[in-house]
């Protein structure tokens, strides 16, 4: 056989070859092979949603806060909350879970009602939404630290942990002084 018959062999081999393993590759999960037990997975998506909200809120806080210490605080939310949605976005990504693109209309809805109230109401309001939202979302981070299954979710959850307790003491310092604050007649 000449070198010209073995190459057409092996340029045959190799087409015929090439597009099985292609297929192969193509039915391939790009995750790993490990299912997410479906808590883990919610708390993905519900971290995922809030985070995205405190970072348009925190927008929102350092353009029309009048409070300078509530300015301050919207900025820290947007930097802080915008670093651990691109941790989540790429554990996200690992685990197979979608991460949102947008806001859903209730969380819109809520950033769409902060945009329209005056600066001394968005004040209050908003760090009152804070220290309420923080409570909350550091019980689920605790949960998830505790029980979650997954261990990658359960060591960002961990580590993100301290910054929303710190956001949340950061949030009931401010809320003392805007308590007396004068709020615009609607």
């Amino acid at each position: 056989m000449s070198i010209v018959d073995k190459l057409k062999v092996l340029i045959v081999a190799s087409a015929c070859i090439l597009p099985a393993s292609l297929t192969i590759a193509a039915d391939r999960p790009a995750t790993s092979n490990t299912k997410l037990a479906k808590a883990d997975a919610d708390f993905i998506k519900d971290a995922a949603m809030g985070g995205m909200t405190e970072v348009e809120l925190g927008k929102i806080a350092a353009d029309k806060a009048a409070n300078d210490q509530v300015k301050q605080f919207g900025k820290r939310m947007r930097q802080d909350h915008s670093k651990a949605n691109d941790e989540l976005k790429r554990l996200a990504a690992d685990k197979g879970v979608e991460f949102p693109a947008a806001l859903d209309k209730k969380h819109q809805g809520m950033v769409d009602k902060f945009a329209k109230l005056s600066s001394a109401d968005f004040d209050r309001k908003y760090i009152d939404e804070m220290v309420s939202d923080h409570k909350k979302v550091v019980k689920e981070f605790q949960k998830e630290v505790d029980k979650g299954k997954d261990p990658d979710v359960k060591k960002w959850a961990s580590q993100t942990l301290p910054t929303i307790k710190e956001h949340l003491q950061l949030a009931e310092s401010i809320q003392p002084q805007l308590k007396g604050a004068k709020t615009a007649s609607k």
